[in-house]
C-alpha cells in the first residue's frame, strides 16, 4: 500500500483541527468559572426595598444580599450602627469581600481597598463604595 504524501498532510491537518478545538473547550471550561465567581451575578431581582433581620449580621461582621440585582453588604461595627454598601467594587466592578481580621473590604480583582466606612484606603478603585440607605423597624433593617 502507498501512502501519498497528500493523505499524510490532510491527515495533520485534521488532527492539528480536532486538537485545537479540543483545547479551545477545555481553555473556556477553565476561564468560564473563574470569569463568574469574580463579575457580578446577572439576575431579574429589581427590588426597591430589601428587609433584613438584626440577627444576620453579626456584630464586626457583614452580610451580603441582593439590591435592585446588584451584590450589596451590609456591616454592624457597633451594636445596633449598620452601613450597607453596594459590594461593587469602583475600578472594574468585582465583587468585593469583606475580610473581618482588618476590618476592610477587598476588591480580590486588583487588591483595592476599602475601609468598614466604604472610603478608599488603598488599590486602583477611583471611588469609595456607594453608600445604600439603612433604616432600623424593630428587629428589621431596611435597605433601600
Amino acid at each position: 500500500m502507498d501512502i501519498k504524501a497528500d493523505d499524510i498532510n490532510r491527515r495533520r491537518v485534521l488532527l492539528g483541527t480536532l486538537l485545537g478545538g479540543l483545547g479551545a473547550v477545555l481553555a473556556a471550561a477553565g476561564v468560564y468559572p473563574v470569569w463568574r465567581f469574580l463579575a457580578p451575578p446577572a439576575t431579574d431581582e429589581a427590588l426597591d426595598q430589601v428587609t433584613l433581620f438584626r440577627d444576620q449580621v453579626p456584630l464586626g461582621g457583614a452580610h451580603f444580599f441582593n439590591f435592585r440585582g446588584r451584590p450589596a453588604v451590609i456591616i454592624q461595627m457597633r451594636p445596633g450602627d449598620f452601613t450597607a454598601f453596594s459590594a461593587v467594587c469602583t475600578h472594574l466592578g468585582c465583587v468585593v469581600q469583606w475580610q473581618a481580621a482588618e476590618q476592610r473590604f477587598l476588591c480580590p480583582c486588583h487588591a483595592g481597598l476599602f475601609s468598614a466606612d466604604g472610603a478608599v484606603i488603598g488599590g486602583p478603585p477611583p471611588r469609595p463604595l456607594e453608600r445604600l440607605a439603612v433604616s432600623l423597624r424593630d428587629d428589621r433593617i431596611l435597605v433601600g
